[in-house]
C-alpha cells in the first residue's frame, strides 16, 4: 500500500468567533534569512485546538540599508547588513499590516507576542542573538504592544480576566519547559547553537499541529525545521519533563536556494527558490519517468558536496551557525549538522550545478532534482541520529519548513525514512506540518500564561496523561 503523508493544513477561525469566544490570539513575529513574517494565531481555549488568523510575509533582504550613525550588528546569509533601528520598523510594519488585515486592535486583542530570529549566521557568536532580539522588541513596541504583552504574568491577576479560569498559574508557574521539554543549556548558561529557540518552538509547533492528524508526537520526538538555515531538536521520553539530547543546525534551504541562484532565473546573490516555485507547478508523471536518470545523477553529485555529521568538537561554527559543542557535549547532547563544504564554501558549486541542470534540461528537472536532494538531507540526518543512538523505538519525527514540505518532498522522505527501516509502518509516525515555528509560538504563548489545556495535552510520553499532576507535585517541593 502507497505510503501517505500527514500534512497538517488548520482551518482559519472567523471574526465574530475571535471577538465573542475564548480564543487567546498571538503574534508570531520572526525576521529569518530570507522572509519576515508575522503570522496571527488563535487558540481555543475550549478546545486547545490553533488555527492561523493570517500571515503577512515580507522578504528580509528588503530591509531599509543601514542610515549614517546607525550600528551593524549582524546581516543575513547574503549579506544583507542590519541595524537595530532598521529590524525595529521592519517589525512594525509587517506586524501593523497583519493586525490590520485581521480587523483587530493590537491594544485590546492580541493578547500576546513571540519574537524570534532565524538569522544566525553573521553572529559571532550565540549570545548576540540577544541584541537582535531587543531589535525585534523594539519594533512590537513601536507597533503599540504593550510590554506586559511580551513576558509571563508575575501572577493570576496579570492575565486577563477572559482567560483566568483557564490559566493554571495558581498551580504552576513557568518554568522554562515549553510543551514539555526542557531547553539545553550549557554549564555556563551560554546556548549550545544560536538558533535554539528555533529549534525550540519548532517542536512546539510540529507537537501542536500533530493534533490535526492521528500522529501522536509527544515524546520522544525528533523535530527538524527547513527554514534557510536548519534547527530542530530530539527529545528522550523522560516526565515530566522531557530533556533536548540532540540538536539540529547548519543549512537547508540555503541549499536549494544556492541550487536555483544558478539558473539565473533569480538573483544570483539574494535569490531563493522560493520565489520560483511558488508559482511553478510540480514535474510531471512523465517528465520524473522520462529523466529519472539525469535527476538522481544530479542529486548524487550534489550529496556529495552536502555534509552531514555530528559536530566536531573543534567547530565554533557548523553550517555558518554559531554552535558550542563542547558545551553540548558537557550536558550530553549531540549536535548534527548540515554543511555544504565547510561554512558554505562549496556553495558555488551547488550553483554551478543548478545553471547546468536548467540549461540541459529545464526549470522542471531542477524542480524534481531540489525535491530528491531535500528528502535525503533528512534521511541523511535520522540516519546520523540513529547512529549515535538518538532513535527509540517508538520515536516519532516531524517536519516543516519550506524545504522539507513542499513539492514532492514528503512522498520522498516516507519513501527514504521507509528504507532505513526505523519503524514498520513509517507514515503513521511522520508528519509534516506547515508554519510550525508560528505555531510553537502559540503554544509557548500559552506554556509562559500556563494555560494548559489537560484534556488535549502536548507534554508527556506517547498515549501517556497529561503531566500537570507531575509538575505541581516538583514546584511544590
Amino acid at each position: 500500500m502507497a505510503l501517505k503523508p500527514r500534512i497538517t493544513e488548520s482551518p482559519h477561525v472567523r471574526l465574530i468567533d475571535l471577538k465573542s469566544k475564548p480564543f487567546f490570539i498571538v503574534a508570531s513575529v520572526e525576521v529569518g534569512n530570507t522572509t519576515t513574517k508575522c503570522i496571527l494565531t488563535a487558540t481555543s481555549m475550549e478546545t486547545g485546538r490553533t488555527h492561523i488568523i493570517n500571515k503577512v510575509v515580507r522578504m528580509t533582504r528588503d530591509v531599509r540599508p543601514p542610515r549614517p550613525g546607525e550600528a551593524v550588528f549582524g546581516k543575513t546569509l547574503t549579506g544583507v547588513e542590519l541595524t537595530r533601528e532598521a529590524v525595529a520598523e521592519l517589525v512594525r510594519s509587517t506586524l501593523t499590516e497583519s493586525i490590520e488585515k485581521a480587523s483587530l486592535d493590537i491594544k485590546t486583542d492580541l493578547n500576546f507576542v513571540v519574537r524570534s530570529t532565524g538569522v544566525v549566521a553573521g553572529f559571532d557568536s550565540p549570545e548576540e542573538v540577544g541584541e537582535f532580539i531587543k531589535a525585534l522588541a523594539d519594533g512590537c513596541l513601536i507597533a503599540g504592544v504593550p510590554p506586559k504583552n511580551m513576558t509571563p504574568p508575575m501572577s493570576i491577576s496579570n492575565i486577563s480576566k477572559k482567560f483566568q479560569k483557564y490559566s493554571k498559574l495558581e498551580k504552576v508557574i513557568f518554568d522554562g519547559a515549553v510543551a514539555g521539554v526542557l531547553p539545553p543549556i550549557g554549564s555556563t548558561g551560554v546556548e549550545i547553537v544560536a538558533n535554539e529557540m528555533e529549534g525550540e518552538l519548532a517542536t512546539a509547533g510540529i507537537k501542536e499541529a500533530a493534533k490535526l492528524t492521528d500522529v501522536d508526537f509527544r515524546n520522544p520526538c525528533i523535530s527538524i525545521d527547513f527554514g534557510t538555515t536548519l534547527d530542530g531538536r530530539v527529545t528522550n521520553s523522560d516526565q515530566p519533563y522531557a530533556k533536548t539530547i540532540g540538536n539540529f543546525c547548519g543549512y537547508a534551504g540555503a541549499i536549494p536556494d544556492a541550487i536555483i541562484r544558478g539558473s539565473k532565473i533569480v538573483d544570483s546573490k539574494v535569490g531563493t527558490a522560493l520565489e520560483v516555485f511558488e508559482k511553478e507547478k510540480p514535474p510531471s508523471f512523465l517528465t520524473l519517468k522520462m529523466k529519472a536518470k539525469a535527476i538522481e545523477a544530479y542529486t548524487k553529485r550534489i550529496h556529495e558536496l552536502i555534509v552531514i555529521e555530528q559536530v566536531p568538537r573543534d567547530r565554533t561554527r557548523y553550517g555558518s551557525v554559531p554552535v558550542r559543542p563542547d558545551a553540548a557535549e558537557q550536558i550530553g547532547v549531540t549536535l548534527i549538522g548540515c554543511d555544504v563544504g565547510v561554512n558554505g564554501s562549496d556553495m558555488g558549486k551547488l550553483s554551478a550545478i543548478g545553471m547546468e541542470i536548467c540549461k540541459t534540461h529545464g526549470l522542471q528537472v531542477v524542480f524534481a532534482v531540489i525535491d530528491e536532494v531535500m528528502a535525503g538531507v533528512v534521511c541523511r540526518l535520522i540516519r546520523v541520529a540513529k547512529e549515535v543512538k538518538l532513535v527509540f523505538e517508538d520515536t516519532t519525527i516531524g517536519i516543516t519548513g519550506r524545504a522539507g514540505i513542499t513539492g514532492n518532498k514528503p512522498k520522498l522522505i516516507l519513501k527514504c525514512l521507509e528504507e532505513l527501516n526505523i519503524a514498520s509502518k513509517i507514515d503513521e509516525r511522520v508528519v509534516f506540518v506547515d508554519d510550525g515555528l508560528a505555531r510553537g509560538a502559540a503554544v509557548m504563548a500559552r506554556c509562559m500564561n500556563s494555560l494548559g489545556s489537560p484534556q488535549n495535552p502536548l507534554g508527556g510520553r506517547h498515549n501517556g496523561k497529561c503531566i500537570l499532576a507531575q509538575r505541581v507535585k516538583i514546584q511544590e517541593k
